[in-house]
């Protein structure tokens, strides 16, 4: 999914939420609370109620962006992102809880109304953790930075996007492994 104003690449909520932040060569996608407000309605997710929604869902990317570089890196996820995560998941109506059994993340539900947006966002990163074949990365391209979810089943995913960046990639790598004409020295 994109959007005109928003990156919408990373295929997974969390992620698209993530990659809202200024990273080089881009502004911060939620600089106010009416932007916010704007990502959640392209999204269709439950609009904020208030401008302390914003405040708190900024200090909630922020670990998630920790969580994201962990897993990229390959770390163990930090420990206070799966307590934001499970926090927001226990705010909702119901009981949701990211948990660990036989060494997998698991996710339990069992919702009575519609999510926030902050609740989706942490169901959408707890989805993350409960599988165990996505693999989570920053873009191939160098100028990039977005972090993208990698579910393929060889774990091939390089791009963001295969006609934003991807197509720049390959171009290169084409370039770079053309053949140079042999001259002959006579």
């Amino acid at each position: 999914m994109s959007d005109a104003e928003f990156l919408l690449l990373g295929d997974a909520l969390w992620l698209d939420f993530v990659n809202t932040q200024g990273a080089p060569g881009r502004a911060e996608a939620l600089a106010d609370p009416q932007a916010y407000l704007r990502w959640t309605k392209a999204l269709r997710l439950e609009a904020p109620e208030t401008a302390v929604a914003f405040a708190e869902a900024l200090r909630f990317r922020d670990q998630l962006t920790r969580l994201a570089q962990a897993l990229e890196a390959g770390r163990t996820p930090p420990a206070g992102a799966i307590e934001a995560i499970n926090t927001r998941l226990a705010a909702r109506p119901g009981a949701e809880r990211l948990v660990r059994v036989g060494g997998a993340w698991r996710v339990r539900y069992a919702p009575d109304r519609a999510p926030t947006a902050v609740e989706a966002i942490a169901r959408s990163a707890a989805e993350t953790l409960a599988t165990p074949v996505a693999v989570v990365r920053s873009c191939a391209n160098p100028a990039c930075g977005l972090f993208l979810l990698d579910e393929t089943s060889n774990q091939s995913r390089r791009w963001c996007s295969g006609t934003r960046c991807g197509k720049l990639g390959r171009t290169e790598r084409r370039r770079r492994t053309r053949l140079t004409p042999i001259v002959n020295e006579t």
